[in-house]
């Protein structure tokens, strides 16, 4: 189903931000409302970001307004704000297939739209990437714009600070935008705020602080060499002005102006006007609602940031959406009914998360024991380095992140808490294969860059009754330990564990065969479980559990009965599962031949599970055709 632009009086003019500069300014709200509907209505049968993206509505509009992009550079910080940027540089009439396999990326890319200045998946590197942009583009001698706008809490993470550090120690004229939705920084309200926001951006004031400058440099006050003196003395004349105390910006020199309403575009194209020609590098806060415009989604923006279908005239969310006891339970459901049980039985446990309360479950154990939860905002390394504190002096955390975010946090898990053999339990959330995300998000290399640490300890469950085990079996082990599950619902397979045959670095036999053996590890071994059964050979299959400490008992047998051994993993075939097996048979001396399955040595694109899976050939027939190849050969 595709919405008619037509029905649009100003949106169906507009292909490129040419088209838009086009209008009237009085006109844009009205342009600002068509978007904001449009948004609304692909959204609610073709799910993605919502509430995001309609608090971008005005911002969006107006950088596009004033900017000359793409000559301009926009970087979006994260890229669920970015829906209306896609609109409105050349990709109205796709935006129907938006997250959709072989159809527009779920978050701007530069192999997609030359208007894409950065790849804008993780949060927080919005700043150190512009930044390094400006200054690229000055020393090539460009003129241009460089603009980061950081939102929905991505301004609590650490990389965003070490941007704004280096900004302003780097001569440049970065202009960050952050958009403040009440995640990173407190709203500040009033009418003399207002007052404040117009005499900063105003004309006057800056001709007045460039004739202070010029009489300041005339007297030797200033010069080049110290030209962040001038942004000290207007920061401090602006609390003297407000009688408040300077913020961050102002403290490390950064012009600041703000806060203004980040909804009232015709206020932004002003503001925006004044300040984008100045020199040196400035901040602009802006105060916006997240979900702004539809009232379901500004009621419940955490179920509104990605509400799956929806009725627009109701606010009904489809039954897809929402809990349905005869489905078996998501695997976040799983880990956070866990989690609240041991936390129960064992006070020293506790609960680490970086901003995915609801999204990990870890909201379930939150709700009875808030006490017992640390949301540290997105701050993946920071997360890592204080579950090792907390372990440190005798409490056990069990840190839940998704897998693609923890890739920000490899030197923690090093440095932190593995060198230290720490008991911090890692519950790894999202692993393989995610979906309409795409390649930013799915969780593909956590077995492979876990592997070679030392201390570490590496679990993956079949089934739930599995997660469940290791949990439990996680709490009286000594050392980090790693435990990776994947998006989506548990499968029910007759193979079930039970609290006493999980053990550490111990597998399990599923299936006895003579002709091949096949050797699984996570959820993908519900899939291989299946493919076996459709063929008419007969196949041994092995849950390794384990990883790492590897179970060698199965290995050695495996080794010495069978000439072909076929390795599957829901994880890159380069350092993981068949990478472990292969080394242990080529270090052991034994002849059998060892088949990979999993991820070749790419980024995967995105799509629905299945059609990825598909694509990958790790889904049923794909699985059936690898191990048909095998035994022919």
């Amino acid at each position: 189903m595709r919405i008619h632009v037509m029905n649009y009086k100003y949106l169906h003019t507009i292909d490129y931000p040419s088209d838009l500069k086009k209008l009237p300014k009085d006109v844009l709200p009205e342009v600002c409302n068509e978007l904001r509907d449009f948004i609304i209505q692909e959204l609610s049968h073709n799910p993605g970001h919502l509430a995001s993206s309609l608090g971008t509505v005005e911002l969006t509009v107006a950088l596009h307004y004033v900017f000359d992009t793409p000559n301009d550079k926009l970087i979006w910080d994260v890229g669920h704000q970015a829906y209306a940027h896609k609109i409105l540089t050349g990709r109205r009439e796709r935006f129907h297939t938006n997250r959709q396999f072989k159809g527009l990326a779920p978050f701007p890319t530069p192999k997609e739209s030359e208007y894409d200045a950065f790849v804008a998946g993780h949060a927080s590197n919005s700043i150190s990437a512009a930044l390094g942009i400006e200054i690229a583009d000055e020393r090539l001698g460009k003129s241009n714009n460089v603009v980061a706008i950081i939102g929905d809490g991505a301004m609590t993470g650490g990389l965003a600070f070490e941007g704004l550090n280096n900004t302003s120690m780097d001569k440049n004229n970065l202009l960050i935008i952050l958009n403040d939705n009440n995640m990173a920084i407190d709203p500040i309200k009033g009418g003399f705020t207002q007052y404040l926001v117009d005499m900063t951006t105003s004309e006057r004031y800056n001709k007045w602080r460039w004739k202070m400058y010029q009489v300041l440099y005339k007297m030797h006050l200033l010069d080049e060499r110290r030209s962040n003196q001038l942004r000290r003395v207007s920061n401090n004349l602006k609390s003297i002005l407000t009688r408040q105390p300077g913020n961050i910006f102002q403290g490390l020199n950064l012009r600041y102006f703000g806060p203004a309403d980040g909804h009232n575009v015709i206020d932004l194209v002003r503001i925006l006007t004044e300040i984008k020609n100045h020199r040196g590098p400035k901040v602009l806060h802006i105060i916006t609602t997240k979900g702004k415009g539809y009232e379901p989604a500004e009621n419940d923006q955490t179920v509104w940031h990605a509400p799956g279908e929806f009725n627009v005239q109701t606010g009904e969310r489809s039954a897809q959406c929402t809990m349905d006891a005869q489905l078996p339970p998501l695997w976040q459901e799983v880990f956070g009914e866990k989690l609240l049980a041991m936390a129960r039985a064992n006070s020293k446990i506790v609960g680490i998360t970086p901003a995915m309360p609801s999204g990990c479950s870890m909201s379930i154990l939150q709700k009875e024991m808030p006490e017992r939860v640390f949301d540290v905002g997105i701050a993946e390394g920071h997360a890592v380095t204080f579950s090792a504190g907390l372990a440190k002096e005798g409490l056990l955390p069990y840190c839940c992140i998704y897998s693609t975010f923890l890739q920000r946090a490899y030197d923690n898990i090093v440095h932190d808490v593995a060198l230290q053999n720490l008991h911090v339990v890692f519950c790894i959330d999202r692993a393989g294969i995610v979906g309409n995300d795409g390649a930013t998000h799915h969780g593909l290399l956590d077995l492979a860059y876990l592997r070679p640490i030392p201390n570490m300890q590496i679990g993956a469950p079949m089934v739930k009754e599995d997660l469940e085990a290791m949990m439990q079996l996680a709490e009286a082990m000594d050392g980090p330990v790693a435990i990776r599950y994947p998006r989506g619902r548990s499968k029910v397979h007759d193979a079930r564990c039970t609290m006493h045959d999980m053990k550490a670095g111990k597998g399990v036999q599923l299936r006895d065969g003579k002709d091949l053996a096949v050797l699984s590890i996570g959820a993908i071994g519900c899939t291989v479980a299946e493919a076996i059964d459709t063929l008419p050979h007969s196949i041994a299959h092995y849950d390794m559990r384990w990883l790492k400490p590897i179970d060698t008992d199965i290995l050695d047998y495996v080794g010495t009965h069978y000439k072909n051994v076929v390795t599957a993993e829901d994880g890159m075939r380069n350092g993981g599962l068949g990478s472990a097996v292969a080394e242990y048979m080529a270090d052991k001396g034994y002849a059998c031949r060892v088949t990979r399955l999993g991820i070749d040595d790419q980024f995967v694109e995105h799509g629905s599970t299945k059609e990825l899976y598909q694509l990958l050939k790790l889904d049923t027939n794909g699985i059936c055709e690898s191990l048909l190849q095998v035994l022919e050969k």
